[in-house]
């Protein structure tokens, strides 16, 4: 029993969880369980309060709900890095801010060069934006020794600015028409969390309560549910009023439930593509601009605007050689990749099993050059 906590415990068990699911969702998709897939993935459940009517496809209820939770985590993770944490100055924070926008930017552009022509591709110029902190952090810890704690904080520093943007993306560019009396009670709802952290009130069940408010007022105001984790986030207090850490004890609570059960059960819902189905049509300009833009444009991003930065003054913790193998591995995709996806294009299947397939095969190269090569270059 000892053994088996070990190892649930190890830093690399949340990663290898999620290539199980997401091997498990790939298996199903592409046996006789298929057609039992897709019927629970389209399943709907929900719920009918007095007038109120709230029914989803269970695959919406991951994405809109259990990623709500999800950017909350990431919210949190934010606020603790940036107010008392590895980012709590510019100086420390430059470096992975300027890698990020190369690392947004650059995979942007080769993914709209590639579909300027057809509007509805368009929409998914943010898909290779994204990195996936658990696999990139996964692949350094198999490299043992020879991954030391500068390139982890910097991988997961650029991992959070990288989620900022992406959350600022899907605000501006992926928000349907909106509906005022919702948004003005989510504003309401929000003012409610400001007033409980200027008081210092450190109740979780309260702020859980003001959070599932929130988080339907957004989901009926046009802009995306998920958003609603992260601004609730941004109001949870870093220390109750006997000076005891209250954010950071929220963000222990809820590690286990993301790497365990939220993550794991979005790829399994997410990740599903059936190969018999994948015929020419599939390698299209979504395909291509998903798969240069995790591949090529994250490490040319990451790897040219950290160049920048050290031109004009700012530390290099690392060598050349290490920065580009870390600039790599920021081209695994994957959780917010997938997202986006399924957020773009999820009324048209073959270009969202593109993407899809876009991102798996960029993400396994990506991990697999990086890898090898802070394992070789790296004496």
């Amino acid at each position: 029993m000892n053994q088996f906590y070990k190892i649930i415990k190890h830093e690399l068990f949340p990663p290898c969880l999620l290539i199980i699911f997401t091997l498990l969702a790939l298996i199903l998709k592409n046996s006789n369980l298929s057609e039992f897939y897709d019927i629970v993935v389209d399943s709907k459940i929900g719920f009918i309060a007095i007038n109120y009517t709230l029914i989803k496809p269970i695959v919406l209820w991951v994405n809109d709900g259990l990623i709500a939770i999800f950017f909350f985590w990431v919210g949190l993770e934010v606020k603790k890095e940036l107010l008392v944490g590895e980012l709590n100055s510019i100086k420390k924070s430059a470096l992975p801010f300027m890698g990020a926008v190369g690392g947004v930017v650059i995979p942007s552009i080769i993914f709209i060069l590639f579909n300027y022509h057809n509007k509805e591709a368009l929409n998914g110029f943010a898909i290779p934006s994204g990195t996936d902190t658990a696999f990139a952090v996964g692949i350094l810890l198999l490299l043992g020794h020879r991954a030391n704690r500068s390139m982890k904080v910097f991988l997961l520093s650029l991992a959070i600015f990288d989620d900022i943007m992406a959350i600022l993306i899907i605000a501006i560019f992926y928000t349907n028409e909106l509906s005022f009396i919702s948004f003005i009670l989510a504003g309401i709802g929000l003012c409610i969390l400001l007033v409980l952290n200027i008081l210092n009130i450190c109740i979780r069940k309260l702020y859980a309560i003001v959070g599932i408010f929130i988080w339907i007022c957004v989901l009926e105001s046009g802009i995306h549910a998920t958003l609603a984790g992260m601004l609730c986030a941004l109001f949870i207090p870093i220390y109750d009023k006997n000076n005891k850490e209250f954010l950071d004890k929220i963000i222990q609570d809820l590690t286990p439930y993301i790497n365990y059960f939220i993550l794991p059960v979005f790829a399994l819902f997410n990740a599903g593509i059936s190969f018999f189905s994948i015929s020419l049509e599939n390698f299209n300009s979504v395909f291509f601009g998903v798969f240069f833009g995790l591949f090529i444009g994250k490490q040319i991003g990451v790897y040219c605007m950290c160049q920048l930065a050290f031109k004009i003054g700012i530390i290099k913790p690392f060598s050349n050689k290490t920065l580009y193998g870390l600039s790599l591995l920021t081209g695994i995709g994957f959780t917010m990749s997938f997202f986006i996806s399924a957020l773009v294009y999820e009324n048209n299947e073959l270009l969202f099993d593109s993407a899809k397939l876009g991102v798996l095969s960029a993400s396994f190269i990506s991990a697999l050059c990086g890898y090898l090569w802070l394992r070789f270059s790296k004496k």
